[in-house]
């Protein structure tokens, strides 16, 4: 479990394939200084388990299901990653409870530079969109954001904006995002709990008939 709070920005150093995922290993100083083996690390969002880390590095397996979710697939040496460590349970939650578990991805449509934050527009998949409301919480490349504001529901490409402050453009990799690029998403799980309990609801309660039969 995570917060989406990034602590470091972290870079990629090898990438080599296994089976049909592949094994991955990223420069992460802070990230590893008190990680063990099959700790959770974030990964831009991705939540990975380290398989070997040594002093200022950590590698981790990423699954085929993974690659086809995230901004992971196609991933190569010298990307720079968000990374973030799994939150403490005595820890303050500083941003929205975040599990890794990416939804899908966006594009950015469009950058908004202003004097003090910069505001971003992200394409949404269609099946998402019902799970993203103005004011509410969404975690994009692994760092817990607010969104600012939300396409209505009538119209068809959906899409969010969130607004970054100088601190975030600093201290992950949104600061260096252009027009066109992948982001991972992941939205807030007490959306997708509603959702998936609506899902089971009936459409018609059952009216009781005379003398309490059905």
């Amino acid at each position: 479990m995570f917060t989406g709070i990034v602590e470091e920005i972290g870079a990629v150093t090898a990438v080599t394939a296994s089976g049909d995922g592949v094994r991955v290993t990223v420069r992460a100083p802070r990230a590893v200084s008190d990680a063990g083996h099959g700790d959770s690390i974030s990964v831009s969002g991705v939540c990975l388990t380290v398989v070997d880390r040594g002093e200022d590095w950590f590698t981790a397996d990423v699954m085929r299901q993974t690659l086809d979710m995230s901004t992971l697939a196609g991933i190569d040496e010298g990307r720079a990653v968000n990374l973030e460590r799994a939150t403490v349970a005595h820890g303050r939650l500083g941003g929205h409870i975040v599990q890794g578990h990416i939804d899908g991805t966006g594009e950015i449509l469009d950058i908004r530079p202003g004097d003090q934050w910069s505001v971003l527009r992200i394409s949404l998949p269609a099946e998402l969109a019902p799970l993203v409301v103005d004011k509410g919480s969404i975690a994009v490349d692994g760092v817990s954001l607010t969104v600012s504001a939300a396409s209505p529901a009538s119209e068809p490409d959906a899409w969010f904006e969130v607004s970054l402050i100088p601190e975030t453009l600093a201290a992950t990799t949104l600061g260096g995002r252009s027009l066109g690029d992948r982001v991972n998403l992941e939205t807030d799980i007490l959306a997708r709990h509603v959702q998936r309990l609506l899902a089971f609801s009936p459409t018609a309660a059952a009216v009781p008939t005379e003398g309490g039969s059905r």
